[in-house]
């Protein structure tokens, strides 16, 4: 970033489907840091903070700005470090199935809650270089979803949380790094479980688009499971033990994995995560508002939580992410047997946990077919 802002990642996930958890650090105009999204506090990031610490000053904000588990967990420990420092939250923190108190689940004590917006007339904690603006929104009949976006002017950088993604081509750096995190690209790059594959550039890629599609879709529709008997019988056998998971791998991957993965990369555009696209379409209203306020601030690059960054992108062009709360219908630009399996199961979950009805319907993606251009119908 521009001399201003950083960013430190770990990974996040299971079964190798291993993506980029991020934390952004801010030099503040009066002196100090704030951070945004803590992640964990490891030997290795508390090593890496001591320079900015040194150079600009203690940490003084920091900012959980989502109830998801995942970042929750990691803003208490990460806090504990740091007892001089404010740890700020959104609202409506929450635990399930028991909605315990903060304190409970490992946050400080002195944790406050931001209030809505500083536009609002909201306090201005961080200082008059920051803007805030929480979006929140209803994710099921019992539950919220909310996400705190804040734009530093200084350096012209928004940073969000999960309500935007960008995906490209490359598998990120933090899964290259170790020849330990490329297991996760070696062993989703396989076809078989008696495939060999090679350490290699081109291996890397296959493995990072089937990552992708999994940790967005979940079950996407190039995803084939195999025979039990199959894949029981080969574990032992495998060729590459070293991978891990007693040789275990229970599926495959149709010809159609390329289409579906370029129609969710699209070369890195923003776009919105199908399951946040969900929640954002059960508030419809006040998700235009909060992207109609984002989208004003005059910044240059965002920094989400997950998969890229930093995505160099303004507001105009980033409202075109959001188009589906324009058009009123939850369309999406990916390939509907990819979202096929979010549709189903969510519309099957019972009254207490489902995320529809919704005003804007069904998740509806495009007809993708093999060898056919990426969004087509």
């Amino acid at each position: 970033m521009p001399g201003r802002a950083w960013v430190f990642e770990q990974m996040l996930g299971v079964f190798y489907v291993h993506v980029p958890i991020r934390m952004s650090v801010i030099a503040m105009d009066a002196g100090g840091l704030f951070v945004y999204a803590p992640v964990a506090p490891t030997a290795e990031c508390l090593a890496l903070l001591r320079p900015l610490i040194s150079k600009y000053g203690a940490i003084k904000h920091m900012l959980l700005p989502s109830v998801a588990p995942e970042h929750k967990v990691l803003a208490g420990p990460f806090a504990k470090n740091f007892p001089e420092a404010q740890l700020w939250t959104t609202d409506r923190q929450y635990a399930f199935p028991l909605n315990l108190p903060g304190t409970w689940l490992g946050l400080p004590s002195n944790a406050k809650f931001l209030s809505e917006a500083s536009s609002q007339g909201g306090a201005q904690p961080f200082g008059p270089e920051f803007e805030y603006e929480i979006l929140t929104a209803k994710a099921s009949a019992s539950s919220v979803y909310q996400d705190a976006a804040v734009y530093h002017k200084p350096s012209k950088t928004m940073l969000v949380c999960d309500a935007i993604q960008s995906i490209s081509a490359e598998p990120p750096p933090i899964l290259l790094s170790e020849p330990e995190y490329r297991r996760a690209l070696l062993y989703h790059a396989r076809d078989d479980p008696l495939e060999k594959v090679a350490d290699t550039p081109e291996v890397w890629r296959k493995g990072w688009q089937r990552i992708a599609l999994f940790a967005t879709f979940f079950m996407p529709g190039p995803l084939i499971k195999l025979e039990t008997n199959q894949w029981l019988s080969a574990a032992p056998k495998s060729p590459m033990p070293e991978l891990g998971w007693a040789g275990v791998l229970p599926f495959t991957w149709s010809d159609a994995t390329p289409v579906s993965f370029e129609a969710l990369s699209a070369g890195g555009r923003p776009t919105v995560a199908p399951i946040i696209q969900i929640i954002l379409s059960r508030s419809p209203t006040a998700s235009r508002d909060w992207v109609e306020k984002i989208c004003s601030w005059d910044f240059e690059r965002v920094l989400p939580c997950h998969f890229d960054a930093p995505i160099e992108v303004r507001g105009a062009k980033l409202r075109e992410s959001y188009a589906f709360l324009q058009k009123g219908t939850n369309s999406v630009p990916y390939c509907d047997a990819d979202v096929a399996f979010l549709r189903d199961a969510l519309d099957g979950l019972p009254p207490d946990l489902a995320l529809f009805p919704t005003p804007l319907g069904s998740l509806r993606g495009t007809a993708c077919t093999p060898g056919a251009s990426a969004g087509s119908a």
